[in-house]
C-alpha cells in the first residue's frame, strides 16, 4: 500500500504547526511571559527555542521522513538489528493517547463557549457572575460530555476523509481562518484605551521585575515553555514527516513551523493583555484567564458578544488543529502495525476515545474528589505524566537515537535533515547535540519533577 503524502508544502506546513499550536500557546505563554519580566522572557525563550526546540524538532521529522512509517515502525526501520529502540514507538503511542484523554476534554470548552456566545448565553449575565457560567460548566457531566464527544467525533470525521481530501483541506482552511482572526482580534484590542499599558507589561524588558522573579526562574521558565509549545517526544509531529516530500530541507521547514508557532502565542498576548487592561481587569492564571477573566473583558466592550465570539472561535481552531493531528497519529499507527483499514482504525479509536475522555470529564464533577497524582484532580494527573515525564524522555531518546552510534547515528540523521533545498543543519553542531543538548533537556525534566 502507497503510502500517503501532503498534497502541498503549505499543507505540510500548516498541519504540522496546527499540531504545535494548541490551547498551551494561547493561555499559557502571554501568562507565563508576563510573570518572567516580560521582554527578557521573550528574548530567552527565542533563544531556547531556536537552541533545542528546533534542533529536536528536525530529529522527528527525520526519523519519519526516512522511514516512511509511524513510530513503532519508523524506529524498527531505522534501528541496528537487535535493538530496543522501537519500544519507546510504544510508549510515544500511549502519550498521544494520554494527551487525548485530556485534550479533547478541554477543547470541547471551547466549543461550549463559543457556541454560549454565539447564542446569546452572556448576555443576560452579569460581569461578577461569569465564574458562574465556568463553575456550572463544570459541575455538568452532560454538557461537558457532550461537547467533548462532538470534538472527539469531528476530529475522527476529519481524519476519516484521508490526508489530503481530510486533515489537509480542512486543516488549510482552519489555521487560515485562525491567522486572519488572531489579527483581527489583535488590531481590535491594541485599538483600545490604555492598551499601551498591556503592551508595556507584556514586552517591555524590565530589569527590575527579572530580578524580582530571579533570571535562573525566567532562564528554565523560558526553556519549559520553549521546549513543550511543539509538542515533542510523543511522535506527534514524526507522523508528519512519514507523509512530507524530500523536496525541502528539515531545518528550513522546521524553522517555519516554529515562526508560525510563536507568531500565534506572541500575539495572543496581543489580544489578552491590553484588553484586560483597557478594562482594569488583572490577568490571571490558568482556566481562570481564558474563561473567567476575558468573559468579563468582552462582556464590558461595545459588540462584546461578537469579539467574544470570535476570540472563542480562533481558541476552537487551536484546539482542534491538534486534536485531528494526534488523531492522525493514532489512526496511522494502527494501520501500519495493526494492519487495519482506514474506517477500521477510525471507528475502534473513536469508541475508545470517547469511553478513554470519560475520567477528565468525571473529574470536575462526579469524582471531583479523586486527585490520584501529588493531589491534582484526572486533568492535571494526566497532564503531569505527559507533560513532566513522557515529553522530555521521548524528546531525550529522539535526540540520543539520531546522534550516537547506539542508535540510527548522526551521519544518517544529518543527511536526511539536509536532504533538499533550504537552509542546512551545520554538521558542527554534533558535539552540541551529544553533549550539551541533552544535559538541557535532562534539567527540564528534573525541574518538572521538582
Amino acid at each position: 500500500m502507497t503510502r500517503e503524502k501532503f498534497g502541498s508544502r503549505l499543507g505540510f506546513l500548516l498541519v504540522s504547526a496546527g499540531c504545535a499550536i494548541g490551547i498551551g500557546n494561547v493561555w499559557k505563554f502571554p501568562y507565563v511571559t508576563g510573570e518572567n519580566g516580560g521582554g527578557i522572557f521573550v528574548l530567552f525563550y527565542l533563544l531556547f527555542l531556536m537552541i533545542m526546540g528546533l534542533p529536536v524538532l528536525t530529529m522527528e521529522l527525520a526519523v519519519g521522513r526516512a522511514s516512511r512509517k509511524s513510530a513503532v515502525l519508523a524506529y524498527q526501520t531505522l534501528e541496528k538489528p537487535g535493538s530496543f529502540w522501537h519500544l519507546h514507538g510504544w510508549v510515544a503511542i500511549a502519550g498521544c493517547y494520554l494527551l487525548m484523554m485530556y485534550y479533547t476534554t478541554v477543547s470541547g470548552w471551547m466549543v461550549s463557549y463559543f457556541v454560549k456566545f454565539l447564542t446569546g448565553t452572556f448576555s443576560g449575565v452579569l460581569v461578577e457572575e461569569t465564574a458562574g457560567v465556568f463553575n456550572t460548566m463544570m459541575a455538568n457531566p452532560a454538557e461537558m460530555t457532550a461537547f467533548m464527544a462532538l470534538t472527539v467525533c469531528a476530529g475522527f470525521l476529519v481524519c476519516s476523509l484521508g490526508l489530503q481530501n481530510g486533515i489537509e483541506r480542512i486543516t488549510k482552511v482552519m489555521m487560515t481562518g485562525l491567522l486572519v482572526l488572531i489579527i483581527v482580534l489583535a488590531v481590535h484590542c491594541l485599538g483600545m484605551p490604555g492598551a499601551v499599558k498591556g503592551v508595556a507589561f507584556y514586552l517591555k524588558p524590565d530589569p527590575a521585575e527579572a530580578a524580582r522573579v530571579g533570571l535562573f526562574n525566567v532562564m528554565t521558565a523560558a526553556m519549559s515553555q520553549a521546549f513543550f509549545t511543539l509538542s515533542l517526544g510523543v511522535a506527534s509531529m514524526e507522523i508528519f514527516g512519514s507523509y512530507m516530500s524530500k523536496d525541502n530541507t528539515l531545518m528550513q521547514e522546521s524553522l517555519w513551523i516554529c515562526v508560525l508557532d510563536t507568531f500565534v502565542a506572541l500575539v495572543s498576548g496581543l489580544i489578552i493583555f491590553p484588553a484586560c487592561f483597557s478594562f482594569g481587569v488583572q490577568p490571571d492564571a490558568g482556566p481562570d484567564l481564558i474563561f473567567i477573566t476575558l468573559p468579563k473583558v468582552f462582556m464590558s466592550m461595545t459588540g462584546g458578544r461578537l469579539w467574544g465570539t470570535l476570540f472563542f472561535l480562533f481558541m476552537t481552531f487551536a484546539s482542534f488543529s491538534t486534536v485531528i493531528a494526534v488523531f492522525e497519529n493514532l489512526i496511522s499507527c494502527c494501520i501500519d502495525n495493526f494492519g487495519w483499514s482506514r474506517k477500521k482504525a477510525v471507528t475502534i479509536n473513536l469508541l475508545f476515545m470517547l469511553a478513554a475522555s470519560m475520567p477528565c470529564v468525571l473529574g470536575f464533577n462526579i469524582w471531583s474528589g479523586w486527585n490520584p497524582i501529588r493531589g491534582q484532580n484526572v486533568l492535571g494527573s494526566e497532564d503531569f505524566i505527559v507533560s513532566n515525564l513522557l515529553l522530555p524522555v521521548g524528546a531525550l531518546i529522539y535526540l540520543l537515537f539520531c546522534t550516537t552510534k547506539w542508535g540510527w547515528g548522526f551521519d544518517n540523521y544529518i543527511a536526511e535533515a539536509n536532504t533538499g533545498s533550504g537552509m542546512k543543519m551545520p554538521v558542527w553542531l554534533k558535539g552540541y547535540f551529544q553533549w550539551i543538548l541533552p544535559l538541557l533537556i535532562i534539567g527540564i525534566f528534573v525541574s518538572g519533577l521538582l
